[in-house]
């Protein structure tokens, strides 16, 4: 199994920016494609960014390309988002998932992730 643990979060201010990290163990780090979901209250989970075991390859959702960005490290078994030019808008939970599916031709899916963290706040205030 896989066990996902999300660092960072908490309040600031438009305009600003935010780091997150997600730490994984239980299994290798290196195969796993990780991807990042953000939950408001009341509204559904939905896709953040997205990066596959390689690193070779991310994924954006629209509202976020450009400000965000990200990463992982399979030295220190970690996956970040970096958030710049954060907006009232992106207030929500965030939650660090992982897929066993390390293939080459790999792309997030919600129901197709398999591990997730238990999320961490980030709250933007305008």
């Amino acid at each position: 199994q896989v066990q996902l643990v999300e660092s960072g979060g908490g309040l600031v201010q438009a305009g600003g920016s935010e780091t997150l990290s997600c730490s994984a163990s239980g299994r290798t780090f290196s195969l796993l494609s990780m991807g990042w979901y953000r939950q408001a209250p009341g509204q559904e989970r939905k896709f953040v960014a997205a990066i596959s075991a390689s690193g070779d390859n991310t994924y954006y959702a629209d509202s976020v390309k450009g400000r965000f960005i990200i990463s992982r490290d399979n030295a220190k078994n970690t996956v970040s988002l970096q958030m710049n030019s954060l907006k009232p808008e992106d207030t929500a939970v965030y939650f660090c998932a992982a897929d066993q599916d390390s293939g080459k031709n790999w792309r997030p899916t919600y129901f197709g992730m398999e591990y997730w963290g238990k999320g961490t706040l980030v709250t933007v205030s305008s």
